[in-house]
């Protein structure tokens, strides 16, 4: 039996389901750690658990991965999908000789000025960036690049702890909610303009295997600062004709200079007014807002089983045929406390209803999320994107998310 171990801090659903593709891999047996442990069906995937304080600490999963290594012997791949956690993997691989991504590999994507720098010196086009750990850092990078710029950690995710900053008075508050200083610099970037996508691929070997594209309506930030836009991202069905052939290179040369041998990776790109491109940022692991699960709908093909065979066999076992179109609406509204009441779901339901694969409507009482993914979702497929596209109009137009 080959021995894996999957690292997750806390058992969240959407984390799980990359667990139990491994755990579902001819000879493997799945070890845990984190510092919330699943219980139940959960973690019955699991032959063993070990429970950490800090499920981001290195220090504490190294000697978690040690114990493991005591009662089930060498392990095979250590495994974990969230962002934070990329580098403290690579350490872990390293102190107990683990084949997979090294630490400095996980920390070019995951320190996004370090990764803007190595994306440019190889030639790639991405925002003009600057480490900023003072007024003067910050007077300065603006009167090279202009208002507005964004502002946030050099290791920020998700659209957390980031800012639009319009003006003076504005970027002065950021830094301040920052603490930007020489022990902890904030990272200011360029505003990127045009529509934004989402480049996805699965890497064996360093060559790309597998190869997903995404249109986001509207940007993860407009969303941020607006709280009654429901959020959508649309998989078109077509993404190898040439209106999009320049984006993939850009994402395959991207990989290539980052040094990525074998994973998941995420890479957010604009296509700007000029219709030139420009990379926003890319992360060696699998995207979150549920487009693993599109891309299995997309391909009828279990894209989470697609990502086990990657990192634990350095196989893959396509190529899959994208049969579909699909569409993801986030579900969430106006207001602050907990979900009340969620109204036009029959009404949607009568529209687009037949196009539907998956939901999960938001529950009443529960908190209000304050992620652009929102309280819920619905996914729709149709083989016509544009079909997708008007079905996502209805459902976001129709269904209505209230809180008190």
């Amino acid at each position: 039996m080959r021995n894996v171990a999957f690292v997750a801090p806390f058992p969240l659903e959407t984390t799980l389901r990359f667990a139990r593709a491994a755990a579902r891999l001819e000879g493997v047996r799945l070890l845990g750690i984190g510092q919330e442990l699943p219980s139940g069906k959960d973690g019955a995937l699991f032959a063993d658990k070990v429970q950490v304080a800090d499920g981001l600490d290195t220090r504490q999963l190294v000697e978690a991965a040690r114990l493991l290594e005591r009662r089930h012997g060498k392990l095979h791949r250590v495994l974990g999908i969230l962002e934070p956690l990329q580098v403290q993997l690579g350490e872990v691989r390293r102190a107990l000789g683990i084949p997979g991504t090294d630490p400095e590999t996980a920390d070019l994507f995951r320190d996004k000025a370090r990764m803007k720098d190595e994306l440019r010196r190889h030639g790639l086009p991405c925002a003009r960036h600057a480490l900023i750990q003072s007024w003067a850092d910050a007077e300065a990078f603006v009167a090279e690049v202009g208002l507005p710029v964004v502002l946030k950690p050099p290791a920020g995710m998700g659209c957390k702890a980031t800012w639009r900053v319009r003006t003076a008075d504005e970027l002065r508050a950021a830094l301040a909610a920052i603490h930007a200083s020489p022990e902890r610099p904030a990272l200011a970037e360029e505003l990127l303009s045009g529509r934004e996508h989402s480049y996805e691929t699965i890497t064996v070997g360093g060559r790309v295997r597998f190869e997903s594209i995404s249109r986001y309506y509207p940007t993860p930030l407009e969303v941020m600062e607006t709280p009654w836009i429901q959020w959508v991202v649309v998989l078109p069905r077509v993404i190898d004709g040439p209106e999009l052939a320049d984006a993939r290179a850009l994402g395959v040369r991207a990989i290539e200079a980052l040094g990525l041998d074998t994973g998941f990776t995420h890479m957010e790109w604009f296509r700007k007014a000029d219709g030139s491109l420009a990379i926003g940022e890319i992360a060696a692991r699998p995207p979150g807002a549920h487009i693993v699960l599109a891309n299995s709908y997309a391909h009828d093909a279990d894209m989470y089983r697609a990502w086990a065979r990657a990192v634990v066999d350095d196989a893959f076992d396509g190529p899959y045929d994208r049969r579909y179109a699909v569409g993801i609406a986030y579900l969430r509204g106006v207001g602050r406390g907990r979900v009340v009441r969620v109204t036009g779901v029959d009404r949607a339901n009568a529209a687009v209803g037949k196009l539907v694969v998956e939901s999960r409507l938001p529950s009443p009482g529960t908190p209000r999320s304050d992620s652009y993914e929102g309280d819920g979702y619905v996914i729709v497929r149709d083989p016509d994107t544009e079909v997708v596209k008007a079905a996502m109009k209805t459902v976001i137009e129709t269904i209505q998310v209230q809180y008190a």
